[in-house]
């Protein structure tokens, strides 16, 4: 495993992050049982990951609790979260509390590295930032947590108005951000401002649902020929396939997708999650090769670089 400065958290991160939520939910949303999950987040140990991401809202919280028993607390980064709506409300400040001792009790820790605000859309920061981020402040001072974070939702804010807003404030030592071939934004709206922040980038959506099959990128491309994002006539579903794979320089597609995140300029940990040993330990394999070939790298850029529409789901 490689590791990267979390920002100016100082944490020593691993570049491959577990996500512990996501279409699979370390399983639990496929039919694994809860033993096989546990052990989906051993295996991540073993390859020296040490950074776990779950969430209240996941479920998973109990398996990350679980798997890490035993594991000496200073030997990983653990990162949780805090939606901000409860019982169709905003929560108040002693909503978010009480989440974070529930979530501390079920994780079985002391304290949280990281507790974030939990898919923020722009319509709700002014909130976050007058009504929760004193209470996280003081989470801080009193040792329960170490790092204050917030996460976008991607799917719904795919041209990261929030985030380019929270990005320039104070408050904010780790951001998570969508960031994947089919939309790459943030390099524009985003990355510039945690540069010069010193804030830590945690990827998420580096593959979803259009990268996972040829069959659903296919989808996506006849998608993007119908809303002229991509000209059918130069860039047609064989043009764009041509970019992946061996002859981008790439074991598969999904290969491709994890390597070009991983590389960006200004990314820290990418995130990766799954139910699946064999799919940990590609994904493990992907995230430790070299960048993709320099002409690759711009042939995706170029291709698909003016892209801010879709989130990959």
């Amino acid at each position: 495993m490689e590791y990267i400065r979390l920002g100016r958290t100082e944490l020593q991160a691993s570049v491959m992050g577990l996500g512990c939520g996501g279409h699979s939910r370390l399983g639990q949303a496929t039919g694994r049982t809860e033993k096989e999950s546990v052990a989906i987040v051993q295996q991540a140990l073993d390859y020296g990951v040490n950074f776990i991401d779950t969430a209240e809202s996941y479920g998973t919280e109990p398996i990350v609790g679980k798997a890490l028993a035993g594991v000496p607390r200073d030997a990983y980064i653990l990162s949780t979260k805090k939606s901000l709506r409860e019982d169709d409300q905003w929560i108040t400040a002693a909503q978010l509390k009480a989440g974070l001792e529930r979530s501390l009790k079920t994780l079985n820790t002391d304290y949280v590295d990281i507790y974030h605000l939990h898919g923020l859309l722009p319509d709700q920061y002014d909130y976050a930032c007058s009504e929760l981020v004193p209470a996280l402040e003081s989470l801080k001072e009193q040792g329960k947590i170490r790092f204050s974070g917030v996460t976008e939702m991607f799917g719904r804010d795919p041209q990261h108005a929030m985030l380019s807003r929270a990005t320039q404030d104070p408050y904010w030592d780790v951001i998570m951000v969508g960031f994947n071939i089919l939309n790459q934004s943030a390099r524009q709206h985003v990355f510039p401002h945690t540069k010069a922040n010193d804030i830590g980038v945690l990827i998420m959506f580096a593959v979803r649902r259009a990268l996972r099959s040829r069959e659903n990128f296919a989808e996506m491309v006849a998608y993007l020929h119908e809303q002229q994002l991509l000209d059918p006539a130069t860039q047609s579903l064989a043009a764009v396939e041509a970019v992946f794979g061996t002859a981008g320089g790439a074991a598969s597609m999904q290969d491709a997708a994890y390597r070009f995140c991983r590389y960006e300029d200004g990314v820290h940990v990418t995130l990766s999650g799954t139910g699946n040993p064999d799919h940990l330990a590609a994904n493990h394999e992907s995230l430790l090769r070299p960048p993709l070939p320099a002409a690759t790298t711009t042939a995706l850029k170029d291709m698909f670089g003016h892209i801010d529409s879709v989130s990959g789901n």
